[in-house]
This record gives structure tokens, C-alpha cells and sequence, in this order.
């Protein structure tokens, strides 16, 4: 039983959201200091792609081992347990210690997420009156996506103005970080009745039938737009100060907080169109937006990278929010929870394997060649899911 505590006389949802926000923007942090890593430790662009592949498996692990564990002792007791896991994230970057505390940083960040991913949604709807639901939910996915945009921006700008280029973004960020628990100490208990610390159950994947012709099309749409969102913060820095020839590391935040302005963007429009219609339009706007960052590659013009990632920012935001709502109201209720997790995975994935795909193929095709490969594929499967959505529409009843 789901309950609020003292709402009124406490902070709300939006407290909850700001929480969701600095937990969120630690994950994205390193993005523009990968090139400053590169120089520092010697590694290639394919072991760059390895570093931040380990985050996704991070938040895979905690989506299958413990998805719904905020269900049971209560969301306050796992959003510290999040932004623990971020804290000892930004230890292990301040401590400089090579690529060993790289990886172990961005395996905890991927720990805190995942947790972050259900705790702090649910908080933040469950801290909204009822008039205000609707307006909750686009502040839980825009403290979302707003939170893993505001990391780069945050980092690009305090390495290129302001001393201590490698540490001064985490120092900030764990500042940031103790104002947050001071919220989250603030914020009331939504879960009545929790319990204490019970045993973790692993979930796993969980996909019932009566989700499966919906799950399948949402998945795949899911898949594309976050191997967009990793292209564009683990491999867009290395893009603009290669090919593109600038090296201002606040331009490179800027750069990849666009595409995650866009997703914002396109979020808060999916409820205007229907998640129906917003799913397949959806693909197609990503598809846009692939092939003007392709364009931006060919001809190396950073105006373009930047309308190309507003624009499959605005796709991807589209199409996910739509398939989040659309797998959300397939899935029959004593499986729901296991289902989003399972759509969670599936998206993550596409946010680790293809990004670690592009580092590889740098090695026989080059920075450009890679890119190029990759916008492709991309923008096939999102074609053919757009495709096959317009002509097997979702049913009404799922789509909104």
C-alpha cells in the first residue's frame, strides 16, 4: 500500500524530482573529460567505449537484482542507497588512480542509477497530489533526462574555465550530492509499512504474453534512441574535437546536453499525441536527426552535429516515453513491475553494446567511418520499426 506521510507540512514531488536530477547528472559527468583521461592514461577510443559500457551493466545488474526493492523497504532508505553509490562514484574519479578506479566509478554510477531509475520515479509520483499526476510524471522523466544533460554541461564547462579540470566536477557534484540527502531526509515516506532490509529476490526478465506483440516494436524503438543517447556521451566528445576540430571542452558539454534537451522536449509532447501515434513518429524524428549527425560528419560542421542531436533528442523522447506508457498499460498488473525492468534492460543495452560496437570499429574504419557505420544501422532499425508501427498500429487501448 502506497501512502503519503505528512505531504503537507514536508517538501513534495518536486524536492523528489531535484533529488532524481543531481542522482542522475553524476552518471554523465565524466562525458566531456574522456579526451583529458585519453591523454593522461594512453587509451585508445575503443577502451573509452569499455569504460562507459561498464555503467550499463551496472544498471542492468541493480534493474534485474533489485528493480522493485524500493517497493519493499520504502523509496527514502533506497534513494541513499543511490546517492551512496554515486558519492564513492565520484571518489573513485577524484582518486585518479587509473583505469581500474575508471571502471569501478562508472560501475557504481551504474549502480546508482538503476536504483535511482525506479526509486525516485516512484517518489516523485507518489509524492503529487492527484490534479498534479500528470505534471509529476513529465517532472520525474525531465529530472531524468534533464539531470543526464546537465552532468556534461556541468563538467564541460568547470574543466575549460576553472582549475583542477579532473577534479573540480566531482567536488562540485558531491556538494551537490549532500544537498540532496538533505532532501531526501526531508522528503516524507510514500511506502507504508516497509520492511526492514529483506533479502534480495532477482526478478529477471520478465516479459508476459498478453505484453509481447506491444513489448516486441516498443523494445526495439527503446534500443535506438539509447544507442543514441550512448553515442552521444560516450563517443560525441571524441567526434567534436576530432573530426570537428574543437576542442572547448564547454562547447563538447553543450553539444551533448543538447540531445538530452531534446529528449525532454519530445517527452513533454508524447501525452499531446497519444502514445500511438508518438511511437512511430517518434522513430522517424530519431531517423532525422541520425542523418544530420552523419551530415555533420561528412561535411564537419558542428551547427549541424548540434541540430542533429536536438533533433534525435526530440525522436528519442518521443519514441520512449510512448513505449514506456505503451508497455506500462500492456502489461498486466501483478507483472507490470517486472515488465518496465525488463524494458529498462533491453534499453540499456542499446545504450552499452552498439556504443561499444562504434569504439572497435574506429580501429579498422576511423573516427568518421565508424560513426557513419554506425548512424546507419541505427536509422535502419528505427526505419523499420517506425514501418512496421505505422502498418500493425498499437492497439487503442495501449497507445493512449
Amino acid at each position: 500500500m502506497i501512502v503519503r506521510h505528512d505531504a503537507g507540512r514536508r517538501p513534495g514531488y518536486p524536492a523528489a524530482a531535484a533529488v532524481f536530477a543531481v542522482g542522475m547528472a553524476g552518471t554523465t559527468l565524466p562525458t566531456p573529460l574522456y579526451g583529458l583521461y585519453r591523454q593522461e592514461l594512453g587509451f585508445s577510443e575503443l577502451m573509452v567505449t569499455v569504460v562507459f559500457a561498464v555503467y550499463a551493466v551496472g544498471v542492468i545488474a541493480v534493474l534485474l537484482l533489485a528493480g522493485n526493492y524500493s517497493d519493499r523497504v520504502g523509496r527514502r532508505p533506497v534513494l541513499f542507497a543511490a546517492l551512496a553509490f554515486s558519492a564513492l562514484s565520484a571518489v573513485c574519479f577524484l582518486s585518479e588512480g587509473g583505469l581500474p578506479l575508471l571502471f569501478a566509478g562508472r560501475l557504481l554510477s551504474g549502480f546508482s542509477a538503476g536504483l535511482f531509475s525506479g526509486a525516485a520515479t516512484a517518489a516523485v509520483l507518489e509524492l503529487a497530489p492527484e490534479e498534479k499526476k500528470s505534471r509529476a510524471g513529465f517532472a520525474a522523466a525531465a529530472a531524468n533526462m534533464g539531470g543526464l544533460g546537465c552532468g556534461p554541461l556541468l563538467a564541460g564547462i568547470l574543466a575549460q574555465y576553472a582549475p583542477w579540470p579532473l577534479s573540480l566536477p566531482f567536488l562540485a557534484h558531491l556538494a551537490l550530492l549532500v544537498v540532496a540527502c538533505v532532501l531526501v531526509a526531508l522528503l516524507p515516506e510514500t511506502v507504508d509499512h516497509p520492511e526492514r532490509w529483506p533479502r534480495l529476490t532477482p526478478q529477471g526478465v520478465v516479459v508476459p504474453s498478453e505484453a509481447r506483440s506491444v513489448f516486441g516494436p516498443s523494445a526495439f524503438a527503446a534500443f535506438a534512441g539509447f544507442s543514441l543517447l550512448g553515442l552521444s556521451t560516450a563517443v560525441t566528445p571524441a567526434f567534436v574535437s576530432g573530426p570537428l576540430g574543437v576542442t572547448n571542452l564547454a562547447v563538447t558539454g553543450a553539444v551533448v546536453f543538447s540531445v538530452f534537451l531534446g529528449s525532454t522536449a519530445g517527452q513533454s509532447l508524447t501525452e499531446k499525441l497519444g502514445a500511438r501515434r508518438a511511437l512511430p513518429y517518434g522513430c522517424f524524428v530519431l531517423v532525422a536527426g541520425l542523418a544530420m549527425v552523419a551530415g555533420s560528419l561528412v561535411a564537419e560542421l558542428l551547427p549541424l552535429l548540434v541540430a542533429g542531436a536536438l533533433c534525435g533528442g526530440l525522436g528519442q523522447g518521443l519514441a520512449f516515453r510512448a513505449a514506456l506508457t505503451s508497455v506500462a498499460a500492456a502489461a498486466p498488473a501483478e507483472h507490470r513491475g517486472g515488465t518496465i525492468s525488463t524494458f529498462f534492460v533491453v534499453a540499456y543495452t542499446g545504450i552499452s553494446l552498439p556504443v561499444v560496437g562504434v569504439g572497435a570499429l574506429t580501429v579498422a574504419l576511423g573516427l568518421r567511418g565508424a560513426g557513419l557505420t554506425f548512424t546507419a544501422c541505427v536509422a535502419v532499425l528505427a526505419s523499420c520499426t517506425g514501418v512496421h508501427l505505422l502498418r500493425k498500429p498499437l492497439p487503442e487501448q495501449h497507445g493512449g
